[in-house]
């Protein structure tokens, strides 16, 4: 499986951004994608992922603000954030999990949010 995301930038504090991620490859031994984020100083955590059935599961933080969503493909998920805060600076990286617990990881994308 490989993963190609894009999307990040820089945008004001309020503002919204939508990331993408394409998967190719083995794509029919996905069962989960979603986004991690990685801020400065701090660990990875997860943003938010989606299954094939579509059940969706948020961080706290960025709930009510980011929403995940997957083309009826299963090929590509996206990331449309919302009320962006400074908070959310970081590089987000896609992920996919398959059937048998692999993990795969994209390249990474810069979002930068100013106050």
């Amino acid at each position: 499986v490989q993963l190609q995301a894009s999307g990040g930038g820089l945008v004001q504090a309020g503002g919204s951004l939508r990331l993408s991620c394409i998967a190719s490859g083995s794509i029919f031994t996905i069962n989960v994608m979603g986004w991690y984020r990685r801020a400065p100083g701090k660990q990875r955590e997860l943003v938010a992922s989606i299954t094939n059935s579509g059940s969706t599961n948020y961080a706290d933080s960025v709930k009510g603000r980011f929403t995940v969503s997957r083309d009826n493909a299963k090929t590509t998920v996206y990331l449309q954030m919302n009320r962006l805060k400074p908070e959310d600076t970081a590089v987000y990286y896609c992920h996919a999990r398959t059937f048998r617990l692999s993990d795969y990881w994209g390249q990474g994308t810069l979002v930068t949010v100013s106050s």
